[in-house]
């Protein structure tokens, strides 16, 4: 994501909506939708395995007693609403750090039944999303529905929505339940859960990575884009959900550590018996730019350099390692 060529301080564009606010940050899932096994014990040779809610994409952990579940199998499983389906993901390795807590216990593998209703409550979920979205047309309410879920086994839809604040839909949940006479659940979602569970293409031309690459939700600020070196222009930093892009987040961690091994941008170094700057540091291929006074400009590798007593000096450069004229 480097883009050291731009100085963001020139920009005068205001992009403090970008950032996540506290409202939505409320709405927005903060852990799983699955009813866990409350951390009672698991035996070491039982394997654990990564599941998916294809409803909310929401993945989460889970192991079952009998025998092996194959990578994309369906499984029915207790969530928070009721039992419901969920994908298999595949096995995760036992000794990565989790909480046992946190993981579910796996009802049975979906029958030729399980399916079946899933795939007939799939076809009626589209009937009952635009009828959702006539009733809130109908009381004007300001508010954006995303998706409608019937749960497999219970007698419940779901109902997810955005909206800039809260809305009181009490009229509308008892309209709904005139209509399917079952019970119904409203549940408000921030901006970036909605890019979670409706998917798409983001600016880089792939699947959005809160969909495809991970869907815990990250706080994203301003101040990891100027850490990265990155043009504030909301066009290059934000995503379709109009919050700044997942992957700042993803690298934020990277381009601290790197960092920390290299010169800062500004620092004095002592080079050819006289004084030099470091103009430009790029993370990415660890090159560092120095500049003298009289307007020489030269690029060195990251190991040229090295920090003593506090410290940065040249070194030299490794055997393989070369110099360029910037």
């Amino acid at each position: 994501m480097s883009n050291s060529g731009e100085n963001y301080e020139n920009i005068d564009e205001d992009i403090s909506s970008l950032e996540d606010n506290p409202l939505e940050q409320e709405f927005e899932y903060t852990g799983i939708a699955v009813e866990t096994g409350g951390g009672q014990p698991i035996a070491p040779d039982t394997p654990v395995y990564r599941l998916r809610l294809l409803y909310s994409n929401e993945t989460f952990l889970a192991v079952y007693k009998g025998e092996l579940l194959s990578p994309l199998s369906m499984v029915v499983v207790p969530t928070r609403y009721g039992m419901d389906l969920a994908q298999v993901i595949g096995p995760v390795r036992r000794d990565r750090n989790f909480q046992l807590s946190d993981i579910a216990w796996v009802e049975r593998p979906a029958d030729r039944g399980d399916l079946e209703r899933s795939a007939y409550n799939r076809e009626q979920e589209k009937e009952t999303f635009r009828i959702c979205k006539e009733k809130i047309a109908a009381h004007r309410l300001d508010m954006k529905l995303v998706s409608v879920h019937h749960l497999l086994e219970d007698s419940k839809i779901l109902f997810f929505f955005t909206a800039e604040n809260r809305v009181d839909f009490r009229e509308l949940v008892k309209d709904l339940v005139a209509v399917f006479r079952t019970r119904i659940e409203l549940r408000q979602i921030g901006v970036r859960d909605e890019a979670r569970v409706s998917g798409g293409l983001g600016v880089c031309g792939r699947c959005y990575c809160c969909h495809a690459v991970s869907d815990k939700l990250k706080p994203v600020s301003i101040k990891m884009a100027k850490d990265q070196n990155l043009s504030l222009n909301s066009m290059k930093i934000s995503g379709p959900c109009g919050r700044l892009l997942c992957c700042l987040a993803y690298e934020h961690n990277f381009y601290n550590e790197q960092r920390r091994r290299l010169p800062p941008e500004g620092a004095r170094i002592s080079y050819e018996n006289g004084p030099w700057k470091v103009t430009e540091v790029n993370v990415v291929l660890g090159r560092i730019k120095i500049s003298a006074e009289d307007g020489r400009t030269l690029s060195f590798p990251a190991a040229a350099f090295e920090k003593t007593d506090n410290r940065w000096k040249f070194t030299g450069l490794p055997p393989e390692a070369g110099r360029t004229r910037g």
